[in-house]
């Protein structure tokens, strides 16, 4: 019987990203479904978060996702514009979003068309891997979208008017990366245990292979 695990993700973070080629390789390997499930990031669920973390914090997280870009050979920038609008000076979230609800909204409509993992690693491989600035113009994201087999006007035009709906999608993944026992993404959760970062990914394959996990037939 397939194993099944969920995936709460963000099209924020760069670690989400940089977990993405181990993420699909895991459904190449085992005889595994990956349940994606999108979440809104740490600074639009808890805006006040960035304001109040230790100061060392954001110069530390730059350095390392550049550092664990280089360790794990893939390409990384800081994309232009960052999914989230933020006053870096003052680490303050304007309420107005241009980015990140669109996104979010694309990644929830993308797994109900059965298409959720290979959709968040296009997108996130467009935002954070290509260095392609001003990924939301032009056909940047629609290609992104074709590539994993995708229509991106069609997405958008299921999703125009029923924005509640996914908002509601949004906030039940929200509260499922909560009840599992996290807040932060990536996680990875399998039978109520976290596996937070994409350093844990290894882990959470041994306890799923402890569980009986099986590797694919080829």
């Amino acid at each position: 019987m397939t194993m099944e695990v969920d995936l709460f993700w963000s099209f924020r973070s760069p670690y989400s990203y940089l977990g993405m080629p181990r993420y699909r390789e895991m459904e190449q390997e085992y005889d595994l479904k990956i349940n994606v499930r999108p979440v809104y990031p740490i600074a639009i669920r808890t805006p006040e978060f960035f304001s109040q973390v230790n100061p060392l914090w954001p110069p530390y997280l730059m350095r390392d996702v550049f550092r664990v870009a280089d360790y794990l050979e893939l390409p990384f920038s800081w994309p232009e514009p960052d999914p989230v609008v933020m006053d870096m000076p003052t680490r303050t979230i304007p309420k107005e979003q241009p980015h990140i609800h669109r996104l979010t909204r694309l990644g929830i409509e993308a797994v109900n068309r059965g298409a959720g993992l290979a959709f968040i690693s296009e997108v996130s491989d467009l935002i954070w891997g290509r260095a392609v600035k001003q990924w939301h113009e032009g056909d940047h994201l629609a290609e992104a979208t074709a590539r994993a087999g995708l229509d991106l006007a069609d997405m958008e035009a299921t999703i125009a008017g029923r924005e509640s709906e996914y908002g509601d999608a949004i906030a039940a993944n929200e509260a499922a990366l909560e009840k599992a026992g996290h807040w932060g993404v990536p996680t990875l959760a399998f039978k109520g245990e976290a596996f937070f970062g994409q350093d844990r990914i290894d882990m959470c394959i041994w306890r799923m292979k402890k569980a009986g996990l099986q590797p694919r037939k080829a």
